[in-house]
This record gives C-alpha cells, sequence and structure tokens, in this order.
C-alpha cells in the first residue's frame, strides 16, 4: 500500500520559513515525478512545485517563485519543499502527491497518490 506522510508544518510569522517533507512508503519514488499542492479554505488545490524523477527543471507557481525550493532524495524515499519569506497568503494545507509518470504536471489528476497534509499558517 502507498502512503506519503507530509511533516514540518506549523505556525510562523510572516518573513519566516519552514521545511516540508514528504516520507513515501509502498512505493519507490525514484521514477516518478512530485508535487506538492496546497489548498486553503474555499479554494482549490493547486500545484506549488513539482520535481521530475531526475530532479531536472523543476517548476514552480508563479506566487511561490524564488521563495520555495523543491528538492527530493531519492534514496531515502523522500521529497521537500523549503519555504522562505513565507506570507499570509500562503497560508493553506500542504500536501504530497506522486505523478503517474517520470514527469510531472500541473493537473491534480496527473497525481494518483496523496498524503494527508500539513498544515501551514503564517501570521502577518
Amino acid at each position: 500500500q502507498v502512503q506519503l506522510v507530509e511533516s514540518g508544518g506549523g505556525l510562523v510569522q510572516a518573513g519566516g520559513s519552514l521545511r516540508l517533507s514528504c516520507a513515501a512508503s509502498g512505493r519507490r519514488i525514484s521514477e516518478y515525478g512530485m508535487g506538492w499542492f496546497r489548498q486553503a479554505p474555499g479554494k482549490e488545490r493547486d500545484l506549488v512545485a513539482s520535481i521530475s524523477w531526475t530532479s531536472s527543471n523543476p517548476y514552480y507557481a508563479d506566487s511561490v517563485k524564488g521563495r520555495f525550493t523543491i528538492s527530493r532524495d531519492n534514496a531515502k524515499n523522500m521529497v521537500y519543499l523549503q519555504m522562505n519569506s513565507l506570507k499570509p497568503e500562503d497560508t493553506a494545507v500542504y500536501y504530497c502527491a506522486i505523478s503517474r509518470r517520470p514527469t510531472a504536471t500541473t493537473m491534480t489528476s496527473g497525481y494518483n497518490y496523496w498524503g494527508q497534509g500539513t498544515q501551514v499558517t503564517v501570521s502577518s
């Protein structure tokens, strides 16, 4: 059974940093793209960042470019999201997901396994 567990969320002041981690089990992620999504109350779940199986050409949503960095450690079956210069509008539940393919798409339908999410709250 494939399982993704996110951790590292919490409450932080604006301008602060958090590092989210996603631990995968039940599947080796080394051959799959990975993504981090977020969903704020009353809003759709949107892609924040994604990374291919080779870590080439990571994608970032415009709203987080220059502030967030996605990375992966295939040997540890882990994916990370370093979030710097956090803003109140970054407040959301953050989810990691495994892509159906080695590449990573911006579409939620392109991912077939999801974690339960971790809450990130940024106070002003």
